[in-house]
């Protein structure tokens, strides 16, 4: 039998192959972070059918975001989650890499090229203009640009995006074109050609907390999506003017549409916090969202106890892994831990995302 390499397996898309690999790798003194670090070149191209959206590379930029909250020895268990999710996927097809730049491209020829449906050309366009303009003035442009089509793409024209874009930037070492054409294809099959004008007058550059009580307000995956989006503007905030920042801001909001806040009420509010992993881990196994949420309250209120938490959700999450997850189950995650550190003091959004988010996760578990 051809002895794969973990790259290689993943690539042909057999997962059996792949863990076996990994195994292999930790057995020969590779470290797991390094692994994972080793995997951008596949993971770009990783496809979700029958959705178009890029969720897996997404997904392994936010995996980096929860390993720092494990223990050392508890990092290979994330890291073979990931590798079972991308290899039991299939892969978006090569697109050929451009043999020579172009010269000077305006963003223009990119809309039109994305509005013929022509991803090659699209890819080699979007490479150009990075080279030319710089990797952060191509994620301004392309976030902007995917800015117009929130209910279109249920927020992932700029959450995907975000985070396709900025492990770009982070990750100079690696060459750009597999998350360059991966871009080019998800913009062309979701055909976000089109930047629009900024809001006049501009939004605050701020989410106000009425927003972000609604975002974390609701269950199922439509009302989650709200959350991850804001989390992926947070993240982008770097790249834009105060102007361009609020109408993303604006963008979001209007995305939600007349949704109204939906504070959580909790059935144990006093419950006490779980002493250690292996309590909150039998709690967590109940698949009871308004008991962990009440539960994981008590952590809120200092540093040691929201890193704790993080620990907790994390660790819990991997051990319950059955072969087959959702990646929101990691891009959710990340997007209610960034609520839970920014915003710990404001209990009722935090109380709202964690169980928005806890309770999405046992939803889909049950099934």
């Amino acid at each position: 039998m051809k002895e794969y390499s973990l790259l290689q397996a993943i690539e042909a898309s057999d997962p059996d192959r792949a863990s076996d690999q990994f195994r292999k790798e930790l057995g020969r003194g590779a470290r797991a972070r390094e692994i994972h670090l080793s995997l951008y070149p596949v993971v770009q191209r990783v496809l979700n059918p029958p959705f178009i959206n890029p969720h897996l590379p997404k997904m392994y930029a936010i995996s980096r975001e929860l390993q720092p909250l494990l223990r050392e020895e508890e990092v290979p268990e994330l890291v073979r989650v990931e590798v079972i999710e991308y290899a039991r996927r299939p892969k978006l097809r090569t697109v050929p890499k451009p043999g020579s730049t172009r010269t000077s491209v305006p963003f223009a020829d990119i809309e039109s090229a994305i509005q013929e449906q022509d991803t090659q050309k699209t890819a080699d366009l979007m490479s150009a203009f990075h080279s030319q303009k710089g990797g952060e003035e191509f994620c301004r442009r392309l976030l902007l640009l995917g800015s117009g089509y929130l209910p279109h793409s249920l927020g992932h024209s700029i959450s995907c995006t975000a985070f396709i874009l900025r492990e770009m930037l982070e990750r100079a070492d690696q060459d750009s074109w597999p998350a360059i054409a991966t871009l080019a294809d998800y913009f062309c099959k979701g055909r976000f050609h089109k930047t629009p004008v900024l809001q006049e007058p501009s939004p605050p550059s701020e989410p106000s907390r009425s927003s972000l009580l609604r975002a974390t307000s609701g269950q199922g995956i439509i009302n989650l999506h709200h959350t991850i989006t804001i989390y992926a503007i947070e993240g982008a905030r770097r790249f834009f003017k105060a102007e361009e920042l609020g109408h993303l801001i604006g963008s979001w909001d209007a995305f939600m549409g007349d949704k109204e806040v939906r504070p959580v009420e909790l059935d144990s509010p006093g419950i006490d916090p779980p002493s250690d992993y292996a309590r909150f881990y039998e709690m967590f196994s109940e698949l009871d969202a308004k008991s962990v949420a009440a539960s994981l309250a008590g952590l809120l209120a200092s540093q040691e106890g929201r890193t704790r938490l993080g620990r907790y959700l994390v660790k819990g999450v991997v051990d319950q892994y059955n072969g087959n997850y959702n990646p929101h189950y990691f891009t959710g995650l990340g997007s209610v831990l960034w609520v839970v550190n920014r915003y710990w003091n404001e209990s009722p959004l935090v109380l709202n995302a964690l169980h928005q988010y806890i309770d999405f996760f046992f939803q889909g578990t049950r099934t």
